[in-house]
């Protein structure tokens, strides 16, 4: 049996949530309803979803943040806006953030439907694929197998060091913020998290002290950044 593939849906309208949930359903999908921007977020990091259904205007945290935010995480998993707005600023900046279509309320369930098929369809064979190797210096970093080798030498990093090194490498050559890092792989910022994150990343730095071209530094008061002279996706 085919595996539903799976929404994010995040929508502050009760009603109209259930709605396209039930819909969405009827239809073949799996569609996790979230109220709000800051749910969605952390539904997002809990689940595995194939694409993302976000209304821009949300309570606690705007569906543009979230976007933003699910982006510096996986910057492949293909995102659709709900808004009431047409206004032509806020559809330039959500095609700005990187959204794959942008849909103006009211409109019909059938459409939304048409407009996740046809994405879905687009991002197709490059789903699972992009973001799952990574070449930081003479490293291959593999994230699915969450195996680090050089040369014919390889690491078996745990689940939380993985994640860590996904992160940097995503932002490599620029700061990764520290709240972001410790509430993505910890999911809260507190004082034991951010002292285990240490521990951590002194963990990175010895697995990657191989290859000296390779550096994660302290920016201080901010958090690390992954100096190296290639990190490839």
């Amino acid at each position: 049996m085919e595996e539903k593939q799976r929404i994010l849906l995040c929508e502050d309208d009760e009603n109209l949530g259930m709605l396209l949930r039930e819909y969405l359903q009827a239809k073949g999908y799996y569609a996790e309803l979230c109220p709000d921007g800051d749910v969605g977020y952390k539904t997002f990091l809990k689940g595995k979803f194939d694409i993302c259904v976000l209304d821009v205007m949300m309570p606690v945290k705007d569906g543009f943040t979230l976007a933003q935010e699910i982006r510096a995480v996986n910057s492949e998993i293909p995102i659709i806006f709900l808004t009431a707005k047409s206004l032509n600023e806020d559809i330039l900046e959500g095609f700005k953030i990187g959204a794959d279509d942008y849909i103006t309320k009211p409109f019909s369930m059938e459409v939304l439907v048409v407009r996740i098929e046809t994405v879905l369809r687009r991002v197709c064979g490059k789903k699972n694929k992009e973001n799952t190797l990574y070449k930081i210096g003479r490293f291959q970093f593999d994230t699915q197998k969450q195996l680090l080798t050089i040369d014919e030498q390889q690491t078996k990093l745990t689940t939380k060091e993985s994640e860590l090194l996904s992160l940097l490498c995503a932002h490599q050559n620029e700061i990764l913020q520290r709240d972001f890092a410790l509430k993505t792989v910890w999911t809260d910022d507190n004082y034991f998290n951010a002292r285990s994150m240490d521990v951590y990343i002194t963990k990175l730095r010895k697995h990657l002290k191989a290859d000296d071209s390779i550096e994660i530094i302290n920016i201080h008061g901010k958090g690390y950044k992954l100096i190296a002279p290639d990190v490839e996706a």
